[in-house]
Order: structure tokens, then C-alpha cells, then sequence
């Protein structure tokens, strides 16, 4: 009996506050925060207070469950107001592709360097062995891969395989290579990314991989004189493709990195702190894989010149590298 009395007491006393600091809360979540009074922002970080205190008393001293359920679902719901993000999904976006995504990029450098080294490294040691003696592209690829690209297909064949003839546009097999790329290379970035934690070996394995399949595949088009028709024709959107893998394998070493060297930090601690500036990489990369998509999807079936070929290819790099990498104006509050 004495413990209802004494929660009824505590209730009695503060119930007013706790009410207020409701409605507040009710209206921010109906209306937005912009729907609030000057007195009411005013009286918000105060009451938010006041309950929390209550919510430790109430605790303290084992009052009623119901009263210290309904304080924690209160003071959960003010956190958010008080000290939680105030945009909106849309502003919390622009400030992720106009500030948070490509300043974690330009503060990785040292490992996206290092990304681009193990990629592009494994794409030119398989183009040289490949194009010294042609028995190492069946050691990469095994006997069969995409459908005849490969050292014993004609030069007629290669060509009908990068461009669309009129009339074309929806031919199935290039469809179905576009497709592979898309879905190799997404698998590619994701993973690189994620087995960052594993001191960044696999990441590194998955990079260099990547690189020899398709260097191989290029000495095969290099070797029968389609090396510049190509080159054009994968880059339309190797250029966004490949830089997304790099970039993601930048990620994985990030992770990888902290894992290694932790410093003065467990490992575990350092790992978290990198995560988010890792995270925020590779969730960019998905952003530049679906605009390859469509490059590849598009603009490289429907573009048959060799020259727009590489015009488009390197514009959209130029462009990558002016929003990652130029100096942009320091906001001030």
C-alpha cells in the first residue's frame, strides 16, 4: 500500500510537466518542429530534463512499472527533438551527395590509391601475360566464358560483340553481357567492401581478381586490332563502374586499416570508427553503380561512335574526379 501511495505522490507532482512535454512532442511529430512556439522550443530542453531525472528517481527507488515504461517512451521520444538530426529525409540526402559522401572520399586518398593499385595491377599483369602467350586467358577463365569472347574468336565476331548494328538495340547477347558486368561488379564492390575487416587481405584478392578477368579479356579484343574499339566501349561505363570497385575497395581497406593499426584502441573500437566513414563510402558506390547501369544499359548500346565513345567516357570521369576531389566553400552557420 505504501508503494502505491508513494508512486501515486511522485505522479501527482510531476504529472504536469510530463503531460506538457507531450503535447510538445505530439505536435513536433504531427506538425514539425517549425509548428512550435519560441516558448515552447524554449520549454522543451528544459522538460526534456526534468523527465529524465524523473525517469532515474522512478528507477531508483522501483516505482510502478507503468510510470517508468511511460517516462522511457517519453524521454525517448524528446531525445530525438533535443539533440537528434532536424532535416528532413530529403535535406538529410542533399547533405549526404553535397558534404558527407565526397568529403570521406577526399580524406581517403592513401586507400583508394592503394585500391587502384591492386586493380588496375592485376588488369595489367594479365593483358601483358595474356598478350605473351594466349594459354594464360583459358588458365583465368577456365574453357568457357561469355559465349565465345575468347582467344579463338574471329575478328568479326569481336566486333559484332561492341557494336549495335540498326535495327539491334535489344540483341540478347549483349544485353546478357551488359547484365554480367553489372552484376560481377556489383558483387565485387560489395564484397570488397565488407571483408575489409580481415586486415584487408580479401578485399586486396577480390581487386587484383577483378582486375585479371577483365585485363585478360581486353588483351583477347587487343590482340585481333580491336584494342581502341574496345577500350571505348567498355569505358562509356567502366569509368563510373570501375571507380565505384575502387572506391569500395578504398572502403574495405579503410576498415581494414583501423583492424591493423588500431593505435592506442582495441581493435573493436577502432573498426567502429572508421565503420562510419567506410559506410558512407560504400554507400556511394551504390549510387555510382546504378548510374553505370544505366550508362551501360543505354548510352553504350545506343552509342556506336568511337569517339563520342571516349568524349562521354572521360567528361563523366572529369566529373567524378571535380566532386570528389576540388576544393569546395566551407559552409558557415
Amino acid at each position: 500500500m505504501s508503494d502505491l501511495l508513494k508512486s501515486y505522490r511522485f505522479r501527482e507532482e510531476r504529472e504536469a510537466d510530463w503531460r506538457k512535454l507531450d503535447l510538445i512532442l505530439t505536435r513536433a511529430e504531427n506538425s514539425g518542429v517549425k509548428a512550435l512556439t519560441d516558448d515552447e522550443m524554449t520549454a522543451l530542453p528544459r522538460l526534456y530534463r526534468q523527465a529524465v531525472s524523473s525517469l532515474s528517481v522512478a528507477r531508483s527507488i522501483s516505482l510502478d512499472q507503468n510510470v517508468t515504461a511511460y517516462l522511457e517512451s517519453l524521454c525517448t521520444r524528446a531525445y530525438f527533438f533535443v539533440y537528434g538530426a532536424r532535416t528532413s529525409i530529403g535535406e538529410r540526402m542533399m547533405d549526404f551527395l553535397r558534404r558527407d559522401w565526397p568529403s570521406c572520399v577526399a580524406s581517403a586518398v592513401g586507400p583508394t590509391l592503394l585500391a587502384a593499385l591492386f586493380l588496375f595491377g592485376g588488369w595489367a599483369l594479365a593483358f601483358f601475360l595474356c598478350m605473351q602467350d594466349m594459354e594464360w586467358f583459358w588458365t583465368f577463365h577456365g574453357q568457357s566464358f561469355f559465349d565465345g569472347r575468347n582467344p579463338d574468336a574471329t575478328v568479326e565476331y569481336l566486333r559484332s560483340t561492341i557494336y549495335t548494328e540498326e535495327g539491334e538495340i535489344n540483341d540478347g547477347q549483349l544485353t546478357s553481357f551488359s547484365s554480367y558486368l553489372f552484376n560481377n561488379n556489383a558483387q565485387i564492390a560489395l564484397f570488397a567492401f565488407a571483408l575489409g575487416f580481415a586486415f584487408g587481405i580479401p578485399t586486396a584478392w577480390l581487386l587484383v581478381y577483378n582486375g585479371v578477368m577483365m585485363g585478360s579479356l581486353h588483351a583477347v579484343f587487343w590482340q585481333k586490332g580491336l584494342g581502341y574499339e574496345f577500350t571505348g566501349w567498355l569505358m562509356i561505363h567502366g569509368t563510373t563502374e570501375l571507380f565505384a570497385i575502387v572506391l569500395a575497395g578504398a572502403a574495405g581497406f579503410v576498415i581494414g586499416g583501423a583492424v591493423a593499426f588500431p593505435g592506442q584502441l582495441t581493435r573493436l573500437n577502432s573498426a567502429r570508427r572508421a565503420g562510419q566513414k567506410a559506410a558512407t563510402m560504400a554507400m556511394g558506390c551504390v549510387i555510382m553503380l546504378i548510374i553505370a547501369a544505366l550508362l551501360e544499359g543505354f548510352g553504350r548500346q545506343l552509342i556506336n561512335s568511337d569517339v563520342i565513345r571516349y568524349i562521354v567516357a572521360f567528361s563523366i570521369l572529369g566529373l567524378w574526379f571535380s566532386y570528389f576531389y576540388l576544393p569546395r566553400k566551407v559552409e558557415t552557420a
